[in-house]
C-alpha cells in the first residue's frame, strides 16, 4: 500500500502544480487582482488626503496607539478612512517619505489598470520613475522644511528625508545638496524626455546671446563718445559689403570719403547683394544728429524671405517620431507561432547511398561518365552535384531528366546545367521524408532580427538551408502563381507575416483585395493598425469588385498627391522624403506628413481580370511602373497562369516572380519564362526569380491558428481611431450633373449635413458618411445638393470641396431662401 502511494503522490504533484499555473495566468485572476489593487490604492487616496485635515485631531491617539482603543467603536479617529487608514497615512507620510507617498498609491493604480489591460503601461518604466521621485522628493522636502521639523504635526519629508538630508549635508553642505539635487532633477527629466536637452541648450544659448548683445552695446556706446566731433563735419558713406562690421570696429575718420556722384544705393544692392542679409545704417549720437542739415532716415534693406521648403528648418525641436502616437505598441513575439520539432533535416544514409548509386548507374548506361558527385540535403529536397568527365556535352545531362527520374522513383527531378558560378550540374531529388519549414524558425533568426532591409520579407529556406530574404523595396512588385492547394496562400500569409513582425503600424499599412471573400478576414482584426481602406468602405478586406476598381484608382491619386510632395521636398524617393522630414526638413503645414509604405496584395488576380477586365489592368499596371519611388508596392496572386491573365503588361511590370508547382510546362513559362515550375513538388515547395536564375525555396509553413493568434495580439493593443483612409475617388458611374438635382426632393439630412460642414469648414463627402452613419452613394447625393444650393464648391478631385458659407448666420439665409 505504501509504495501505492509513493507512486500516486509524484503523479498527483503535476497535476496540482499545473491548476495553479492556469490560475495564476488566468485573465479573470489578474483582473480581480488588478481591481483590488486600484480600489485599494483609492482607499490610500482618501486616508492620506485626510491625513492633511484630520491629523492633527488624531496625533495623540497615533503617536502610543493602544489596539484595544483603534479596534474599538468609538475610537475617536476623525480620518476618513477610519483607524487602519489613519494609521498607514501616519506611518507612510511621517514615518517614511512625507507627502511623496502619493507615488505608492500612482503605481498601485497603474499596476492595477495593467493587470486590467485598461491600458498597456511600462511597469518597469513606471516603477523607476514612480520610486526616483518618491525619494527625490522626500530628500527635497526634508531638506527645505528641515528647520520646521518639530513645528507641525505633518513632516513633509517624513523621517527618510529628514534623515538623509541631515547627513548630505554634513557631508556635502547646503550648496552640496542643493547643487545634487538640480543635478538629480535635471538627469531625471532628461531620462523621461531627450527634449530636455534641448531645452537646456536654448537657455544657455538665450543667456550667452543676452550677455553678448549687452557687451556689444556697451561698445557701441563708448564708440559713439568717441565719434562725437565738436566742429560741424559733413561725412559721405560709400556702401560697403563689410559696412556693418566697420561702422562697429572703426572710427568714421579712417572711412574714406566717397564722391557725391556715386550709383545710388538701389542700384548698387541690386549688383552686389547676394546673401539673405540685414543692412543697418550706423547710430548717429544726438550732437551729430543736430550738426547735420537734412536729417537722414533709417535706411534698412530686407530680402523677401523664400516660400520654398528648403528654408524650412525645425531641428532644434528633435527628430520626429512617427511612432509616438502608438508608442507603447509591441510587435508580435516569437511563442505566438508553433514549433516543430523536425525543424533541422534529419540526413538518411541509406537514402543518400541509393540515390548516388542509381544516379551513377544511370548515367553510365547511357555512356557517361562523372568524376565526382557531392549532396547536400534540404528540409524536401537533396540536391546533387555532378562533376562529368572532359568531354561530356551538357545538353546529354539535360536529356535524361525523365530516365533519372524513373531510376530514382521520385515525383519529379529538376536538372541544373550548369550551376551557375559553380563547374558542376545539379540533380534536384526530393526527399522520401520531406521535413517542414516552421515560420518560427525563419522569423527568431539572426538574420532576419539583424536585418536592415526596409520591407523584410522572409519566404522560407533553401537547398542549402539558407534562410532566404528579399526586400520587397528592391523588387518591388511581386508575382505569386500556382496550381491549387500547392501553397500559394500559405506563401502570401508568410509575405504578410514577415512584415508585421517587423514593421510598426506608423510605417506601413495594407491594402488587402479578397476576391473568395475568405481567404484575408482573418486580418481584419487589426483594421485600425495595419489595413488601409476607403473612406466610405464598411470593410477593410476589400471583396466587391466595385470597390477594387475604387481602391485601386484611388491608390493612383494618393501615388500623384506622394509625387507631388516629393516633388516639394526636392527629393527623389520615399526613404528620402522620411528622413528629411523626421529631420524636421519639411514644414507640415505646407502639406508635408510622414509616408508609410502601402503594400497591395492581391489575391486571386485572375477572378479580377474576368470579371472587370481592363477597369482593373490599367490601374495595377500605372501603380507596377510608377508607384516604386513613393513607396506603394504591389504583390498579386493567381490560381491561374495563362496568357489572358497574366498578360504581357502584368509580366513586364512585375520583375519578381514566385512560381509554386503547375500542372504544365506552358504555365511554368507563363511566369518564369522557362520551365521548372512543373517539375516541384508542391506543398510550398517554389522556385523564385529574380534576375537571370531562379532560386528553388521551400516556403515556410505558418498555419491559420498561428495567424490568429498574431492578430488578436496586435488587435488587443491600442490602436488608431480608425483604418487609414486613401483619397476618395469618384468614379464616372456616380459622377453626377449638378444641374440634374432636384431641389424641390432634398434629403432629410440636409440641413444637419450643410450645418456639419459649415462648422467644419470642410466639403468631404466622407465626413457627412461617418458623422450620420450613412452610405456612400446617400453621402455623395446630399454633397451634389450642397453643391446646388451654393454651400458647397465644386468637386476637386482628392482634394475637399471648398465651403462657400463663411458662417452659420450666411448658412442661414441660403437655407431660409431655400425653404420660400
Amino acid at each position: 500500500m505504501a509504495k501505492k502511494k509513493t507512486d500516486k503522490s509524484p503523479a498527483m504533484e503535476p497535476v496540482s502544480t499545473n491548476n495553479l499555473t492556469k490560475t495564476f495566468h488566468n485573465e479573470t485572476f489578474h483582473f480581480i487582482i488588478g481591481l483590488m489593487m486600484v480600489i485599494f490604492s483609492v482607499y490610500l487616496l482618501l486616508a492620506f488626503t485626510s491625513f492633511f485635515f484630520t491629523g492633527a485631531a488624531d496625533q495623540s491617539i497615533l503617536d502610543n496607539p493602544n489596539p484595544d482603543q483603534l479596534s474599538s467603536i468609538n475610537n475617536h479617529i476623525r480620518n476618513y478612512a477610519g483607524s487602519r487608514g489613519a494609521q498607514m497615512a501616519n506611518y507612510l507620510i511621517n514615518e517614511c517619505f512625507g507627502v511623496s507617498s502619493y507615488f505608492i498609491l500612482l503605481f498601485l493604480s497603474i499596476v492595477g489598470m495593467k493587470l486590467m489591460r485598461v491600458r498597456n503601461f511600462r511597469i518597469w518604466k513606471w516603477f523607476i520613475g514612480c520610486s526616483l521621485l518618491l525619494i527625490w522628493f522626500s530628500v527635497f522636502f526634508g531638506f527645505v522644511f528641515m528647520d520646521n521639523y518639530k513645528d507641525s504635526f505633518i513632516y513633509l519629508g517624513g523621517l527618510h528625508g529628514y534623515n538623509v538630508s541631515n547627513w548630505l549635508v554634513s557631508q556635502i553642505g547646503v550648496p552640496g545638496i542643493s547643487l545634487l539635487l538640480l543635478a538629480t532633477a535635471l538627469c531625471f527629466l532628461i531620462y523621461l524626455s531627450t527634449q530636455t536637452i534641448i531645452y537646456i541648450r536654448r537657455a544657455l544659448q538665450l543667456n550667452f546671446r543676452k550677455k553678448k548683445e549687452k557687451e556689444e552695446a556697451l561698445v557701441a556706446e563708448d564708440d559713439t563718445l568717441e565719434f562725437t566731433n565738436p566742429e560741424p563735419k559733413t561725412v559721405n558713406f560709400k556702401l560697403d559689403r563689410s559696412f556693418e562690421q566697420k561702422a562697429v570696429s572703426k572710427p568714421m575718420e579712417t572711412i574714406p570719403p566717397a564722391p557725391i556722384e556715386e550709383a545710388p544705393v538701389e542700384d548698387w544692392v541690386k549688383s552686389n547683394i547676394v546673401n539673405e542679409e540685414e543692412i543697418e545704417s550706423p547710430e548717429f549720437t544726438e550732437e551729430n544728429d543736430e550738426e547735420t542739415e537734412d536729417k537722414e532716415p533709417e535706411f534698412k534693406i530686407e530680402s523677401a524671405q523664400s516660400s520654398d521648403d528648403e528654408t524650412y528648418d525645425a531641428s532644434n525641436l528633435g527628430k520626429y517620431n512617427p511612432t509616438l502616437d502608438l508608442e507603447n505598441y509591441r510587435h508580435p513575439s516569437l511563442d505566438l507561432m508553433k514549433r516543430y520539432d523536425n525543424n533541422e533535416p534529419a540526413i538518411n544514409m541509406e537514402e543518400q547511398t541509393a540515390n548516388k548509386d542509381k544516379i551513377i548507374s544511370t548515367l553510365r548506361s547511357f555512356g557517361i561518365e562523372i568524376s565526382s558527385i557531392k549532396a547536400t540535403v534540404g528540409s524536401t529536397v537533396t540536391l546533387y552535384e555532378i562533376t562529368p568527365e572532359a568531354g561530356v556535352r551538357i545538353s546529354k545531362i539535360r536529356g535524361l531528366e525523365d530516365d533519372i527520374a524513373l531510376s530514382l522513383s521520385a515525383l519529379g527531378i529538376r536538372i541544373i546545367a550548369p550551376i551557375p558560378g559553380k563547374g558542376t550540374i545539379g540533380i534536384e531529388v526530393p526527399n522520401s521524408n520531406p521535413k517542414i519549414v516552421s515560420m518560427h524558425s525563419i522569423i527568431s533568426s539572426r538574420k532576419f532580427q539583424e536585418s536592415t532591409f526596409d520591407l523584410p520579407i522572409a519566404f522560407g529556406k533553401t537547398i542549402t538551408n539558407e534562410i532566404f530574404m528579399v526586400d520587397l523595396c528592391k523588387m518591388p512588385h511581386v508575382l505569386v502563381a500556382g496550381a491549387t492547394g500547392q501553397g500559394k496562400s500559405v506563401g502570401l500569409n508568410a509575405i504578410i507575416t514577415s512584415l508585421l513582425y517587423k514593421k510598426h503600424p506608423a510605417e506601413l499599412k495594407f491594402v488587402l483585395i479578397d476576391p473568395k471573400k475568405v481567404e484575408f478576414s482573418i486580418y481584419s482584426t487589426v483594421e485600425k493598425h495595419f489595413l488601409a481602406k476607403l473612406p466610405d468602405g464598411e470593410e477593410a478586406i476589400i471583396t466587391d469588385f466595385t470597390k477594387v476598381v475604387h481602391t485601386l484608382n484611388s491608390l493612383c491619386i494618393e501615388m500623384d498627391t506622394r509625387y507631388d510632395l516629393l516633388k516639394k521636398a526636392h527629393t527623389r524617393n520615399i526613404k528620402e522624403y522620411n528622413e528629411k522630414f523626421i529631420n524636421r526638413r519639411l514644414n507640415p503645414e505646407k502639406g508635408h506628413k510622414f509616408m508609410p509604405y502601402i503594400v497591395v496584395i492581391i489575391d486571386e488576380f485572375g477572378d479580377l481580370i474576368m470579371t472587370a477586365g481592363k477597369e482593373v489592368e490599367l490601374p495595377i499596371a500605372r501603380i507596377a511602373q510608377l508607384a516604386r519611388a513613393v513607396g506603394i508596392h504591389m504583390i498579386i496572386a493567381t490560381q491561374r497562369p495563362t496568357t489572358n491573365i497574366i498578360t504581357g503588361t502584368i509580366k513586364a511590370n512585375f520583375p519578381a516572380r514566385v512560381a509554386f508547382r503547375v500542372s504544365s510546362m506552358m504555365d511554368s513559362r507563363t511566369i518564369l519564362d522557362r520551365p521548372g515550375a512543373n517539375q516541384l513538388i508542391g506543398r510550398g515547395d517554389m522556385l523564385f526569380l529574380q534576375g537571370s536564375d531562379p532560386v528553388r525555396v521551400q516556403c515556410a509553413f505558418v498555419d491559420t491558428p498561428e495567424v490568429e493568434k498574431i492578430t488578436d495580439y496586435i488587435s488587443r493593443q491600442q490602436g488608431y481611431t480608425t483604418a487609414f483612409y486613401l483619397p476618395e475617388y469618384v468614379g464616372e458611374e456616380s459622377e453626377s450633373t449638378v444641374g440634374d438635382v432636384d431641389m424641390n426632393r432634398l434629403d432629410p439630412m440636409f440641413e444637419d449635413a450643410a450645418r456639419l460642414v459649415v462648422i467644419h469648414q470642410q466639403g468631404s463627402t466622407s465626413l457627412i458618411q461617418r458623422k450620420f452613419s450613412i452610405g456612400y452613394n446617400r453621402a455623395g447625393r446630399i454633397m451634389d445638393q450642397l453643391e446646388k444650393a451654393g454651400i458647397v464648391g465644386p468637386s476637386e478631385g482628392s482634394k475637399a470641396r471648398q465651403v462657400m458659407c463663411i458662417d452659420e448666420t450666411d448658412l442661414e439665409m441660403r437655407l431660409g431662401n431655400l425653404r420660400q
